[in-house]
């Protein structure tokens, strides 16, 4: 295993994608060129739950410009598909497209409106009237609510009397995931072979076209979707809403082109949501120090209707504890309960960050309890090298990884005794300052991912993936493997992503698995397309191989130092080192980028985001306005060093990095705050750690001295 930072060498390496992108020369949902297309709007419900009474559209279908406006009367009674069964489902779901009798979340949609313009379509959708009785809404944390998915894992004995024991509550809120693109659908009748062509932005477009053709009631031949640039998807771009379903439903109802794109206020009111939990932690050590016992309760909440990978955040939560550490028992209990809101989907790190966050704000508070230093004390508990791989008492299986070599290279290029020291002197001054740490696992997916590649006789090379991107660079990172694996220049290398009539059935984008998984099948196609051609085969050469793996699991140590203003609360990020390990990577410029773009929304989570709903389940935070979002000004420098411990899963050695972001450095910040108002004893913080919260912790402990 080696330490290195990305060389100048690398440090040069351009991006195919981004001569279209910078020129604007994309073409992202709204870019789509569809003349004579129709344009869709959806009436809302304004409810978190309710009766609907009856619908009154006549004030709009009298609207110059406006083609129809549609009910479940007119479209069918059609339900979103089922979810992944990860975990077992304890509540029926069978959620409608479009409400007919009952409200369950505001932003629902309730009709369809058709016209010429989009602005027609929305101003009809406005003077459509909902009769409704209004009902009570389920909060996010109802008690009295029966769960609608659990889990569990045991082993050993939770021991009855320790030398130490710390236990922590925290709620996660639940954020959105703000793509610079707004959510956009299009559909395109094809009459004369009742077939469609449907443009989505898409992180799984296999799934999608299967989701559709079953709505439309087509066989997979007769739908192709098409992903085209995609502007930002982080996990709520994984399932079809039920937006997305009804601009195809729309298109062969009239047999017609339609298209649809969100406003930011419908994105943020319907869209996919992420987080939403509420942890409870208690870690328990002897008088040596070693972790003896780790008891959780997790609960997740969801919204009306369930996403294909609603349950995927609990299921990871729960698994992933411990993290990197040895534990002699442990009890894990989780559940997830709906609530009158918005879907909550697989956000990037999706229960990644919540199981860091339970873990390491634990850890912090047992070294601070038991006067040992947080650092020696997580090295006494590390999984060791030597030991991979390592099953822990969850029965996961991690497959490579020195975590204690992470945790000295980040306090090496942290300075860290120097930093306390630093942090002492300070102290001694009247100033509040906190370093906080954290370690972490991260899964990356498993199953499979294909992929197709065709070796022509002048030398070119096409490759289709199952694996589209959004923004990731799988263009430049997917012509790199090919050109290596078959020992050509990558600009002879033509990539074809997202669009299933030219793209093998795949997987799709998501869980950090594109280039450990979508890269190997890549590897592995070119690998018999290369023996074909030695054994004598004529061109075009076409080889599709599936690739199927077991997770590899990457890892890191974030180190943070935060400063807080004694008279504001004002937090400010002064220094973040990060070592991370991703095994082998491909391109370390393109890495770079994805744990840069992970940091700034880990720290968009920890500092600034928040949605938060009313009693009556009206969301109050449902604009730029209200919500706030990681800006330049509020990112730090942020130190990065790698290390490379090659997973055995993969023929590339890759482990995920596109989620580390979210997952380490919101723990090493709350660990940060909680250790500046450690001089007050343990403070009760939750994300996110603004100023109002923090200068009222100050205030409540200076209330309790008087």
């Amino acid at each position: 295993m080696t330490s290195t930072t990305p060389s100048s060498a690398n440090q040069h390496t351009t991006r195919r994608e981004d001569n279209a992108l910078l020129r604007g020369q994309a073409c992202f949902g709204q870019d789509v060129a569809l003349p004579g297309a129709w344009h869709m709007a959806f009436v809302r419900s304004p409810h978190a739950h309710a009766s609907l009474l009856r619908i009154d559209a006549q004030a709009a279908k009298d609207m110059t410009g406006v083609v129809a406006v549609l009910t479940a009367t007119d479209l069918g009674e059609h339900h979103m598909p089922q979810i992944n069964p990860l975990l077992p489902l304890l509540q029926p779901q069978d959620f409608p497209l479009l409400a007919s009798t009952s409200l369950n979340y505001v932003g629902q949609p309730v009709a369809v409106v058709v016209a010429n313009t989009r602005q027609t379509a929305q101003a009809a959708a406005a003077q459509v009237v909902l009769h409704c009785q209004a009902l009570p809404a389920r909060t996010d944390w109802s008690d009295a609510q029966a769960p609608t998915t659990h889990t569990q894992h045991r082993h050993g004995q939770l021991p009855s009397h320790s030398a130490h024991q710390v236990q922590v509550q925290l709620v996660s809120p639940r954020v959105t995931a703000m793509a610079m693109e707004p959510r956009s659908c299009s559909a395109q009748w094809h009459a004369d072979t009742a077939s469609v062509t449907i443009w989505l932005g898409s992180q799984t477009p296999s799934r999608a076209r299967a989701d559709m053709a079953r709505v439309l009631g087509l066989p997979h031949s007769q739908v192709r979707l098409i992903s085209p640039d995609v502007g930002g998807a982080f996990g709520a771009k994984a399932s079809v809403s039920p937006e997305d379903l009804l601009v195809a439903l729309t298109a062969q109802h009239l047999r017609a082109t339609v298209r649809w794109t969100a406003t930011r206020s419908e994105d943020f009111a319907a869209g996919m949501q992420g987080r939403g939990s509420q942890l409870n932690g208690r870690l328990s050590l002897d008088a040596q120090g070693n972790f003896t016992g780790l008891s959780a309760q997790l609960h997740f909440t969801l919204g009306a209707w369930l996403p294909f990978s609603a349950v995927v955040p609990l299921r990871n939560a729960a698994r992933i504890l411990p993290g990197p550490y040895r534990v002699a028992a442990l009890d894990v209990q989780g559940q997830a309960t709906q609530a009158h809101a918005a879907p909550v989907n697989i956000y990037r790190g999706a229960g990644r960050p919540e199981a860091a966050l339970l873990m390491e704000t634990l850890v912090e508070q047992a070294a601070r309890q038991a006067g040992i230093d947080p650092v020696a004390l997580r090295l006494k508990n590390l999984i060791a090298a030597t030991d991979m791989p390592y099953t822990t008492p969850s029965g996961e299986v991690l497959d490579s990884g020195d975590y204690a070599a992470l945790l000295r290279q980040a306090c090496e290029k942290f300075d860290y005794t120097a930093e306390r020291q630093q942090q002492a002197e300070r102290r001694a001054r009247g100033e509040w300052v906190g370093i906080g740490l954290a370690l972490y696992v991260e899964p990356c997916g498993q199953g499979f991912e294909s992929a197709r590649v065709t070796l022509h006789g002048d030398g070119r090379v096409t490759v289709a993936s199952g694996a589209p991107a959004q923004g990731q660079g799988h263009a430049t990172t997917f012509a790199q493997i090919a050109a290596e694996a078959l020992g050509c220049d990558a600009s002879l290398v033509t990539v074809l992503m997202g669009d299933t009539d030219h793209c093998p059935d795949g997987t799709g984008a998501l869980a950090s698995r594109s280039t450990a998984i979508g890269g190997s099948a890549i590897v592995q196609a070119c690998r018999r397309a290369l023996a074909l051609r030695e054994g004598g085969a004529t061109y075009p050469i076409v080889v599709d191989e599936r690739f199927t793996s077991d997770e590899a699991w990457s890892c890191g140590c974030v180190m943070a130092r935060l400063g807080l203003d004694p008279d504001t609360g004002h937090p400010t990020v002064e220094r973040l080192v990060w070592a991370d390990d991703a095994g082998h990577i491909v391109n370390p410029t393109l890495a770079h980028g994805q744990l840069v773009g992970g940091a700034a929304q880990g720290l968009g989570q920890a500092m600034l985001e928040r949605l938060v709903y009313d009693a009556q389940g009206q969301l109050i935070t449902g604009s730029l306005m209200d919500y706030a979002v990681p800006r330049a000004d509020d990112m730090p420098a942020i130190e990065i060093i790698s290390l490379h411990t090659p997973s055995p899963n993969n023929l590339l050695g890759a482990k995920g990095v596109g989620e580390a972001g979210c997952i380490g450095v919101p723990a090493a910040l709350m660990n940060a705050a909680r250790d500046a108002l450690s001089p007050l004893g343990e403070c009760a913080l939750n994300f996110p750690l603004t100023s109002e919260q923090l200068w009222r912790a100050m205030q409540d402990h200076f209330e309790e001295d008087l």
